[in-house]
């Protein structure tokens, strides 16, 4: 028997323009420019759009997990207070490797780009949502039904991990307490996530947890002295929800259909990184964190002690390293 589970989204656009609308008055009277109109409304259509179309793709995705659970499952997972706990984290877990690959492979780019799109960080920043990716992302929580968990579970979860995201698009909150960081995603981890400097690139891809980027070595703290720069690393310059939904569609379909290039070329320009081209001249996140390292070193040697912020920096991205390959959650 299918279980109802509350559409939570719907039920929580009230608190999203809530919310918003706060901040925005908290914002005016500081005199910060956290919002620009056209941007804002723009995010905002991206929302609608996706919650419009993702009638239609939570309809296929449920469709997929309920074959797979009732003709493939493993185990029977009951509906327990315990399930969800296991749930919790099962989906979040397969929602890091979505968020990662989704930034290491242009295919899964043409969708999160999107969302990524605004050189604007606030609260309607987290509405500026996929149209496209819904179809087929949810492939990384295919192993959830096969395991036993019921796909209103999984639904449901998924939800309320959207949610959670919301609230940590924001620069009002500067750093929740020590315990908190070393655990959550906050909006100081996001804040990184979403800067295009070379630095932050393809960094912090928590959706509930931090413990994921510090386990699999994609964590990064928020410097004091590197401050973030939000949005793609090469700007799309648009407030048009249609040319933001797809430019980067239109963009891999030129790389992989124009020009004289192998078979093997053609396809991978879906699979390989944003940024990768077939002759070399391209640059991947990689790529541009190390000329960056680089060019602070340079630096570094050049002026020697007269340069104490990128000494600083590069003292704190050691200390970052060391503790991406440490324990997911060290001491206070």
């Amino acid at each position: 028997m299918m279980p109802e589970f509350p559409n939570i989204i719907l039920y929580a656009i009230p608190f999203f323009i809530i919310s918003m609308l706060l901040e925005l008055y908290v914002s005016i009277k500081e005199n910060k420019k956290t919002y620009e109109t056209k941007d804002a409304f723009t995010s905002i259509a991206m929302g609608l759009g996706n919650v419009f179309l993702g009638f239609f793709s939570k309809a296929i995705v449920l469709l997929v997990f309920m074959v797979i659970y009732e003709n493939f499952r493993i185990f029977t997972i009951p509906f327990a207070w315990w399930s969800f706990v296991l749930l919790l984290f099962a989906d979040d877990f397969s929602y890091y490797w979505f968020h990662r690959i989704s930034h290491e492979n242009r295919l899964f780019w043409a969708s999160h780009v999107v969302h990524h799109s605004s050189e604007h960080y606030n609260l309607s920043t987290a509405l500026r949502q996929t149209w496209s990716g819904g179809f087929y992302t949810f492939i990384f929580w295919l192993w959830l039904p096969l395991i036993g968990f019921h796909p209103g579970m999984i639904l449901l979860q998924m939800s309320v991990s959207l949610l959670y995201q919301f609230w940590i698009h924001t620069e009002a909150i500067d750093k929740m307490p020590k315990w908190f960081e070393k655990v959550m995603n906050t909006p100081s981890h996001h804040r990184v996530h979403h800067g295009s400097n070379p630095l932050y690139l393809d960094r912090n891809h928590a959706g509930i947890f931090i413990i994921w980027d510090k386990l699999f070595g994609t964590f990064q703290p928020e410097l004091r002295d590197e401050k973030v720069v939000y949005g793609l690393v090469s700007n799309i310059n648009t407030y048009n929800p249609l040319k933001v939904a797809f430019h980067e569609w239109l963009a891999m379909g030129k790389d992989v259909f124009s020009g004289k290039k192998s078979v093997f070329d053609r396809v991978k320009y879906i699979v390989k990184p944003p940024g990768w081209k077939h002759d070399g001249t391209g640059k991947v996140s990689d790529d541009l964190r190390k000329e960056w390292q680089e060019s602070v070193g340079s630096r570094q040697s050049a002026v020697g002690s007269q340069q104490p912020t990128r000494t600083a920096i590069m003292n704190e991205v050691g200390e970052e390293k060391a503790l991406s390959s440490g324990s997911a959650i060290g001491n206070n």
